[in-house]
C-alpha cells in the first residue's frame, strides 16, 4: 500500500508538472494555430533565469521575475520575427520556432556554460510535507502540485469568466469582427504567445531545482509535451491536464516497478508463444521501456481516437 501510496502522489506532481508545460504549447497553438517547436527552450529558460535571480535575490522572487522576462521574450519573438512569417503558413511557422530552439540552446550554452548548474530547493520547502507509512512525501511537491492546481484554475477563469478571455477566443475564429470591434487583433495574438511562454517559464522555476537545470534539459521533455497535447486532444486545456496526469502517473509507475515486461504483460493477460520472445521480454525490465511509453500511448491514441481524449477535431 505504501508504494502505491507514494507512486501516485509522485506519479501525480510529475503529471501536473506536464501540465504546466503543455497548458502553454496548447494555448498558443488553440488560439493561434501555431505548433511551437521552441516550447522547451522557453521552460529552459525560466529554469536558468530563476537560478541566476535565486542566486541574487532569493527564489520567491525568481519565481514571479523569472516567467515574466521569458513572456517577455515570448511576445517579443512573436512581434518581430513570427508575425512576419505567419501569412505563408505552417511550415514556415515550424521552421522558424525550431531554428529559435536552436538558438536558444546555443545562448544559454554560452551564457551559463554546458554543465548543469547547483540550482536548489528553496529552504522553506526542503523538507516532509507529510509521512505515509514511515515514507517521507517532499514538500517541494506538494508545492508543485499547488502551483499547478493554481495556475489551472486560474487560466481557466481568464478564458472563460473575463472580458479578456472571451476577446481572445473569439479574435481566433473571428480576427476580423474582433478588429471591427475596435480590438487589436496582432496584440491579442502577441500576449497570447507571450503569456503560453511564461507559462512554460513558470514550469522552469518549479522543475528546474526539482529535478535538474542544464541545457539538456528542453530536449529531455519536449517531446513528451508533444505527446501530451496530441493525447489530450489538439487545443483542449482539459484534455492536456488529463494527458498529464495519465503520462505522469503511468511513467512514475513504471519506472518503480521492478519487474520484467513479461510477468507484467502474463498478469493482464497477454500471453508470449514464442521462447525467442519470451525470454528477451522475461529479461527486460518494465523500468527499461518507461521511456517508450508515452510514445506507444500516442501511437495508440492517433490509431483508435485520433482526436484525442477531449479534442474537437481529427488529428
Amino acid at each position: 500500500m505504501e508504494f502505491y501510496t507514494i507512486s501516485l502522489l509522485n506519479g501525480i506532481s510529475y503529471g501536473l508538472l506536464l501540465f504546466m508545460l503543455s497548458s502553454g504549447l496548447t494555448l498558443i497553438f488553440s488560439m493561434m494555430g501555431v505548433l511551437n517547436f521552441a516550447h522547451a527552450s522557453f521552460y529552459m529558460l525560466g529554469a536558468y533565469f530563476a537560478y541566476s535571480i535565486t542566486e541574487l535575490v532569493g527564489f520567491w522572487s525568481a519565481l514571479i521575475a523569472a516567467p515574466l522576462l521569458v513572456g517577455l521574450l515570448g511576445a517579443a519573438f512573436e512581434k518581430y520575427c513570427l508575425r512576419r512569417v505567419h501569412k505563408f503558413g505552417h511550415v514556415p511557422e515550424l521552421l522558424i520556432t525550431f531554428g529559435l530552439s536552436y538558438i536558444l540552446l546555443e545562448l544559454v550554452q554560452l551564457v551559463w556554460g554546458r554543465s548543469s548548474m547547483d540550482y536548489r530547493v528553496p529552504a522553506a520547502l526542503d523538507g516532509p510535507l507529510f509521512i505515509i507509512y514511515g515514507t517521507q512525501f517532499p514538500m517541494y511537491r506538494g508545492f508543485m502540485m499547488l502551483v499547478a492546481v493554481l495556475m489551472l484554475v486560474a487560466v481557466w477563469l481568464l478564458l472563460t469568466r473575463t472580458r479578456i478571455g472571451l476577446v481572445i477566443q473569439a479574435a481566433l475564429t473571428h480576427p476580423q469582427t474582433v478588429e471591427a470591434l475596435g480590438h487589436n487583433v496582432p496584440r491579442i495574438f502577441m500576449l497570447v504567445f507571450g503569456g503560453g511562454a511564461a507559462l512554460a517559464g513558470l514550469a522552469g522555476v518549479i522543475g528546474g531545482n526539482a529535478f535538474v537545470t542544464e541545457p539538456g534539459m528542453a530536449a529531455t521533455v519536449g517531446s513528451v509535451i508533444f505527446v501530451v497535447v496530441v493525447v489530450g486532444g489538439m487545443g483542449s486545456l482539459a484534455g492536456a491536464f488529463l494527458a498529464s496526469l495519465l503520462i505522469g502517473v503511468l511513467q512514475t509507475f513504471a519506472v518503480a516497478v521492478d519487474a520484467s515486461l513479461m510477468s507484467a504483460l502474463q498478469q493482464v493477460g497477454v500471453g508470449m508463444t514464442s521462447e525467442t520472445w519470451g525470454y528477451a521480454l522475461w529479461k527486460l525490465k518494465l523500468s527499461q521501456v518507461a521511456p517508450v511509453l508515452p510514445y506507444l500511448l500516442l501511437v495508440l491514441m492517433l490509431i483508435f481516437r485520433p482526436k484525442g481524449l477531449l479534442g474537437l477535431r481529427e488529428g
